[in-house]
């Protein structure tokens, strides 16, 4: 695992361990990789900083970088002949804008990504990403995970444990409607779970990787963040215009939440996961995700944990509070 102690890397070490694996986590001990997982320290962005993977010998590698393509292929090409599978965990961004809905993994791409390519920005970067994955490894030993929106325990991006917090707080909540909104994810742990899965089934390609739309909705979702959190919280169902009239930036104001019939809707929660599903995707209930986001976040003391690359989320209590107070939710 390259990485291995925050979200989604931390996630695979854990499934991995829990199947009786022998992992081993390569990372900047920045913190600690999960008990029973072999660290070996070093630094992908640093001269020299991949001498501790010198030597070594692995069934699968899985990677989550997301910004220097340069590190993608330097890495994989340090541990071609060593490895036997190299797992990218990329993301739905990669497909060229705006993507229909009901996209597959043959969508159009991004423009402009390389692999030879230094930071850009994070749809190229995780596109060249994958061209450096495919370009070292082939692509009969190459698997491309593109991830939506990943949910559960230990996230550092901040959407579901800013929901969770707010409904904590309780009283009324502007809730963006439709209640009956689909939505598209994926828990960490059932991603874990798959990326493992594929590696036993020697899976290659390209796989559009979380639950079928609808999977959970926006009410399904705020409900079991309400409920979990003690039901303290009031739920104000308001109207899509109501809220873009507000001047509300969805996705990172009310995180989780676009418009319906829109670009991002489509984008974001409408892809077609027929061939992760068909390769052995299980989506847990939202009701397991949010329980299990909850429980963490408690056992940790109610703050999560930020990721210095990503916009911080949520909206603010005095926005909030001038829209519930115009009479508009319900």
């Amino acid at each position: 695992m390259l990485g291995g102690t925050e979200f989604a890397g931390r996630a695979v070490v854990e499934a991995a361990l829990g199947r009786g694996w022998d992992v081993t986590a390569f990372h900047r001990g920045r913190r600690e990789a999960p008990p029973g997982a072999r660290s070996l320290l070093g630094d992908r962005t640093a001269p020299g900083g991949l001498a501790a993977l010198a030597e070594g010998e692995w069934d699968v590698v899985v990677d989550t970088w997301s910004a220097a393509p340069t590190a993608v292929r330097d890495t994989a090409r340090l541990l071609r002949g060593r490895a036997g599978r190299y797992v990218y965990v990329s993301s739905c961004s990669v497909y060229a804008w705006s993507p229909p809905a009901g996209y597959g993994e043959d969508a159009p791409l991004v423009e402009g990504a390389s692999a030879e390519a230094g930071q850009t920005d994070y749809t190229r970067d995780k596109r060249g990403g994958e061209l450096a994955a495919v370009e070292v490894f082939g692509a009969d030993r190459s698997v491309l995970v593109r991830a939506g929106l990943i949910l559960g325990p230990h996230e550092n991006v901040g959407r579901l444990p800013w929901w969770l917090t707010r409904m904590a707080r309780g009283g009324p909540v502007l809730a963006p409607g439709p209640r009956d909104l689909p939505l598209q994810y994926v828990d960490v742990r059932d991603l874990a779970e798959w990326i493992l899965g594929a590696a036993e089934q020697g899976l290659s390609g390209p796989y559009n990787l979380m639950s079928p739309s609808g999977h959970a909705t926006m009410e399904t979702l705020l409900d079991a963040c309400a409920r979990v959190t003690g039901g303290a919280a009031e739920l104000r169902w308001t109207e899509p215009e109501v809220i873009l009239a507000a001047g509300i930036e969805p996705w990172i104001q009310l995180p989780v939440w676009v418009p319906p019939d829109s670009d991002m809707h489509d984008a974001l929660h409408s892809a077609d996961v027929s061939r992760a599903l068909a390769t052995g995707l299980r989506c847990r209930p939202v009701e397991e995700t949010v329980a299990g986001t909850w429980s963490w976040l408690r056992g940790i003391g109610g703050v999560a944990p930020q990721r210095s690359d990503r916009t911080r989320k949520g909206l603010d209590p005095e926005v909030e509070a001038k829209v519930l107070a115009a009479g508009t939710g319900a």
